[in-house]
């Protein structure tokens, strides 16, 4: 039975053709047969609720024959979540920048959780990720509550990031990673003249003793290597309120929580915006209530099918603006920042 049937799925909505081997078969034997479908149980009790069409037209009845040629449209319920997996969420919009069938790579806007925590239950970029995937079909070596998670971003920190849609996969861009052959690249504007054009900073970071919310720079033998490199882009002068500001580009080759937010404090020059580790002074801030940290491109070997996969991101209108507001106190671009700036957008 079905074996002619032709089957497409688009909003959960399917269209079975009916071939030689199902002429006179019972219509609900007959779409429990194809693929795809429910029990044939299940079937009867979507003709009964008229969830079946016979060429346009309601289904009598789950015992009606059909016939060489008909057309039936099946309308599937969304599939119910199993039991402690994460709902899925439609409604938060996901911008896509690179899919198949293995995973995809993303631009993760300001304000999005990557995962469920302590006042984010189904508004995650996980629930979206269910979403736009379907249960089941992401990966889970992070955790159920973490389908697809491969690395994090902050909440405020927005940007490309890469989900996984199986577990070979996942477990493979984690390796990529911890071989640092993951190349991701951060913008951020800091506080201050940075001095010299480029610079690397390597320390060991764990959680603060003081704040649990914070990491800290640390000497600790438990505390987890972390390097960023960075390279200045553009500088400006010191205004009223502020003493200046640096547009750098960063690069982790480690995966620290909060990374260079910490780093670049490290250094004294924190991110901009930066309610956790930098000032509170909404003057020196431009106004920006969000650390200015934006995942701008990411580049590596494809773990399956060894393509060479590279995403660009422009900085998001807010950020934007703030280089627009201090514009006119430019010293001038490096010759980093004049190659990378037009790409920002900037």
């Amino acid at each position: 039975m079905g074996t002619d049937a032709v089957a497409t799925m688009p909003d959960r909505t399917c269209d079975l053709l009916v071939g030689p081997d199902d002429d006179g078969a019972r219509l609900d034997a007959f779409i429990a047969s194809c693929a795809g479908m429910p029990s044939r149980s299940a079937c009867a009790r979507l003709i009964d609720g008229g969830a079946v069409t016979i060429n346009a037209t309601a289904a009598s009845g789950k015992s009606e024959r059909v016939m060489l040629g008909d057309r039936i449209r099946v309308t599937l319920p969304e599939p119910e979540p199993e039991p402690g997996a994460l709902r899925p969420n439609p409604d938060i919009p996901l911008d896509v920048r690179y899919e198949d069938e293995y995973l995809l790579v993303l631009s993760k806007q300001a304000g999005l959780v990557c995962h469920p925590s302590a006042g984010h239950v189904d508004d995650t970029l996980a629930n979206a990720l269910v979403a736009h995937c379907g249960s089941g079909r992401l990966g889970t070596l992070q955790g159920e509550d973490r389908p697809g998670i491969v690395h994090r971003l902050d909440m405020d920190t927005s940007g490309l990031l890469v989900a996984a849609k199986d577990d070979d996969t996942q477990r493979a861009l984690q390796d990529l990673i911890r071989l640092r052959a993951l190349d991701r690249r951060y913008i951020a504007l800091v506080h201050g003249y940075v001095a010299s054009d480029e610079g690397t900073v390597t320390t060991g970071i764990a959680r603060s003793r003081r704040d649990r919310l914070r990491m800290a720079v640390s000497d600790d033998p438990r505390a987890r290597e972390a390097i960023t490199t960075l390279r200045v882009l553009e500088r400006f002068e010191a205004g009223r309120f502020d003493e200046g500001f640096s547009l750098v580009e960063c690069r982790l080759y480690t995966g620290r929580t909060h990374q260079i937010r910490v780093h670049m404090r490290h250094i004294n020059h924190a991110c901009v915006g930066d309610q956790l580790y930098g000032r509170g002074d909404a003057r020196a801030n431009r106004g920006l209530r969000r650390q200015f940290l934006h995942s701008w491109r990411m580049r590596f070997d494809h773990p399956v099918t060894g393509e060479r996969v590279e995403c660009q991101d422009t900085l998001p209108a807010d950020l934007l603006a703030i280089l627009d507001g201090i514009a006119h106190a430019s010293m001038g671009r490096t010759a980093a920042g004049e190659r990378i700036c037009p790409l920002l957008g900037a």
